[in-house]
């Protein structure tokens, strides 16, 4: 998995019923793009520190910062 500072992380709910969260990468703290990243989740505004399990993926948008 590699991310771009800017691209959105998803982690789908694992119980019937629990929202997805969704956090945007502030930091890639990784070799080339892979984990761990700083990750500001929109439903809380903390930012955590994370290294993405299989139930996550992530979304590269466009204009993401291909330099961080």
């Amino acid at each position: 998995m590699f991310a771009h500072v800017g691209d959105e992380l998803i982690i789908e709910g694992h119980r019937i019923g629990e929202p997805r969260r969704v956090g945007k990468v502030e930091e890639v703290r990784g070799d080339d793009g892979g984990p761990p990243y700083l990750v500001r989740w929109d439903d809380s505004g903390r930012s955590t520190l994370l290294f993405p399990g299989a139930d996550c993926r992530i979304e590269h948008l466009a204009g993401a910062g291909k330099d961080s």
